[in-house]
């Protein structure tokens, strides 16, 4: 369902992202990682992030679900992004880091465990895993797309039976323009 969205909207999607400024979600998660670490994209979107961390001398492999958006920032960021579903991303090398930012919120709840579990199987131990939820319990569709919000006891759910635990969470406020009324909850978890 989001992919369809993602993928119909996709010039849309990255016009409205790619220039939005996540510095203040980065300075939580790039300190965990070491100079030219291993970063995995997980959801690259518009490139936007995978951009930074080129710029800023790590690697870092960029995937996405959607293959108009995966073409769109493969353009952007001058790298080839890989389409790939999360649980369908396998790799010989293991990551320092793995940035989620606003892609797992498309996973349905009853799926999340397993999603993050997978995701996890492919970090360092002690590697960093930042992602981002909408701020709420629910699970819900909205505009084409599905959302699994998640506040602080939720993710205790979807994390308890895996190799991560909870490092750091926070609320922040949306930081497109004219978004600033949503809520939405920051993390980052450690492979133990």
């Amino acid at each position: 369902m989001s992919v369809d969205f993602y993928n119909k909207n996709a010039q849309a999607f990255c016009d409205s992202t790619k220039d939005v400024d996540v510095s203040s979600l980065l300075l939580h998660f790039l300190p965990l990682i070491p100079a030219g670490g291993r970063i995995l994209d997980a959801g690259c979107g518009s490139g936007r992030d995978s951009k930074y961390f080129k710029n800023n001398g790590y690697q870092f492999v960029a995937i996405d679900e959607s293959p108009m958006l995966a073409e769109i920032a493969s353009s952007y960021i001058k790298q080839e992004v890989e389409v790939s579903t999360f649980l369908n991303y396998h790799s010989s090398h293991r990551f320092d880091g793995i940035w989620a930012c606003a892609s797992l919120l498309h996973i349905p709840s009853k799926n999340l465990e397993e999603n993050i579990s997978h995701l996890c199987s492919l970090l360092v131990k002690g590697g960093a895993f930042y992602c981002s939820f909408k701020y709420g319990t629910q699970d819900r569709k909205c505009d084409g797309r599905y959302f699994t919000d998640c506040d602080e006891e939720r993710l205790k759910s979807f994390i308890c039976n895996t190799s991560a635990s909870i490092n750091k969470v926070w609320q922040s406020v949306d930081l497109r323009p004219k978004r600033e009324k949503e809520r939405w909850l920051n993390v980052i978890l450690i492979k133990k």
